[in-house]
C-alpha cells in the first residue's frame, strides 16, 4: 500500500520541511518529490503537509506518519538485508555532537548495533567544530554535527535556529553585561552568539565555560546566565529568553551527516548508519513543533 520511496521521500520532506532540500537530499527533482508526497497523500486518503510559497508544516496526520514511515522502511530494510544475505563488518568511528546526548540518538545507534552486530562501533561525543576537525584528520569515519549555514560541507539531516535560553526565572539587567554561558573554542553555537552580541554592540561576560552539555546545563539552570542552543533541542528546565530581553537575533544553524574523505572498510558501515539517521532524523528533535 505504501511505496518505500515514497515513504523515504515523505521522511525526507518532514525534516527539512523543504521539497527544495529534500530533493537535493534524495537527488531527486523537485517535481518528483511532489509527486511522491502527493502518491502517499493519495495511499492515506489524508493530507500530510500544509505548504504554501513560503513554508511547509507537518499536518497531525503528518506527524501520525512519521512513527508508521520510520517502522515500515526498518522492517523493509531489514527484509532485504536477511534475503539478500548482507553482513556488513568492520571498525566504524562515529562521531556525535553533545547536543545530541539528551536526545533519541542512542535509540538509533541501538538500531544500528541490532541490525548490525558485526560492526564494531566506536562512538565519540564532542563539540561539532573538534569533529569536524578529528574527520579532517582521519580519526573518524561519519560525522553527525553542527555547521555553519554557508558551510558547504555534509548532507542536510535538518536545519533549525539558534535561540537564546536560560532558567525561567532569570531577569537580564540591561545596564550590565550578558552573562553567558558557553562552550569552549571551537564551539560553534559560541562563536555565533559572540559575532551576534559584537555586531549589535553588546557588551557581554563568560559567566561559564564548560565542554560538557550537562555542565552548561547545570549552570544555565542555576540562573547563571544565558546560552545559545538550537531551538529543537533545548533541554527540560530551560526556555527561551523572551525578545523583550533585548537579545540579538543569532540566524539558523544545520546539522549535517559529514562522511570521511578516505575510503575504508568501514565505507559500508558508514552509509548504512548515515541511511539510518536519516530516516529516523526527526527522532533527533526534541520540540520542533511546540513552537519553542
Amino acid at each position: 500500500m505504501y511505496d518505500p520511496s515514497h515513504l523515504r521521500t515523505f521522511l525526507s520532506v518532514a525534516q527539512t520541511l523543504s521539497f527544495t532540500q529534500a530533493a537535493r537530499r534524495l537527488g531527486l527533482r523537485q517535481s518528483t518529490v511532489s509527486q511522491h508526497v502527493r502518491r502517499l497523500e493519495d495511499a492515506t486518503g489524508r493530507q500530510l503537509f500544509t505548504r504554501d510559497t513560503h513554508s511547509v508544516e507537518l499536518t497531525e496526520d503528518g506527524e501520525a506518519m512519521l512513527g508508521f514511515a520510520r517502522r515500515i522502511l526498518e522492517v523493509h530494510e531489514q527484509a532485504t538485508a536477511f534475503f539478500t544475505g548482507t553482513r556488513l563488518r568492520g571498525r566504524l568511528r562515529f562521531g556525535a555532537s553533545e547536543d545530541f546526548v539528551l536526545t533519541r540518538l542512542p535509540e538509533i545507534l541501538e538500531g544500528f548495533r541490532h541490525d548490525h552486530p558485526e560492526v564494531d562501533l566506536e562512538l565519540t561525543v564532542e563539540l561539532s567544530g573538534t569533529l569536524h576537525e578529528q574527520l579532517t584528520a582521519g580519526k573518524l569515519d561519519l560525522v553527525l554535527a553542527k555547521r555553519r549555514p554557508e558551510d558547504p560541507r555534509g548532507e542536510l539531516v535538518w536545519h533549525d535556529r539558534l535561540v537564546w535560553i536560560g532558567a525561567e526565572r532569570l531577569r537580564l539587567d540591561p545596564d550590565r553585561p550578558v552573562p553567558l554561558i558557553v562552550y569552549p573554542p571551537p564551539g560553534i553555537t559560541r562563536a555565533l552568539a559572540l559575532e551576534a552580541l559584537q555586531r549589535q554592540g553588546r557588551e557581554w561576560r563568560v559567566a561559564c565555560t564548560s565542554g560538557s552539555l550537562n555542565g552548561l546545563i547545570a549552570a544555565a539552570r542555576a540562573g547563571l546566565g544565558v546560552m545559545a542552543h538550537s531551538r529543537g533541542l533545548i533541554p527540560p528546565g530551560l526556555v527561551r529568553i523572551p525578545d523583550r530581553a533585548g537579545l540579538p537575533e543569532l540566524g539558523r544553524v544545520d546539522f549535517v551527516l559529514v562522511h570521511g574523505r578516505r575510503l575504508s572498510s568501514a565505507q559500508g558501515a558508514a552509509d548504512a548508519l548515515a541511511a539510518a539517521i536519516l530516516a529516523g532524523g526527526d527522532r533527533l528533535q526534541r520540540s520542533r513543533h511546540r513552537g519553542l
